[in-house]
């Protein structure tokens, strides 16, 4: 299945790619945290590392290390506006719960 970008994400990460003016893409995965078991980390990332499995959405590249991969398979990446709030969203179909903050969640 894969880990895509949504196109308002895209935009967002290669917009500060060119400020930054450097970078491959962003690089996705999970970690042990907050009330519901894992929490999402994001980083862009200027290479690739050895183990990383590297999917190509809308010109980027997105970076997963092989650990995480299970957890993120078939995520989309978006990038929203809610008011005056802006920010990632991940919608990941495996998720099956997540605390009240939206921070963590469980699979």
């Amino acid at each position: 299945m894969g880990v895509t970008l949504s196109e308002a994400a895209a935009r967002h990460v290669s917009g500060f790619i060119a400020k930054r003016g450097k970078g491959i893409g962003i690089r996705l995965g999970v970690k042990t945290s907050g009330c519901s078991g894992m929490a999402y980390k994001l980083e862009f990332a200027d290479s690739a590392e050895p183990d990383d499995i590297v999917f190509d959405s809308h010109g980027l590249k997105v970076l997963i290390d092989p650990k995480s991969l299970p957890y993120l398979d078939g995520t989309e990446l978006d990038y929203t506006r809610e008011g005056l709030n802006e920010g990632f969203k991940f919608n990941n179909p495996n998720v099956k719960d997540q605390c009240g903050c939206g921070e963590s969640f469980h699979v």
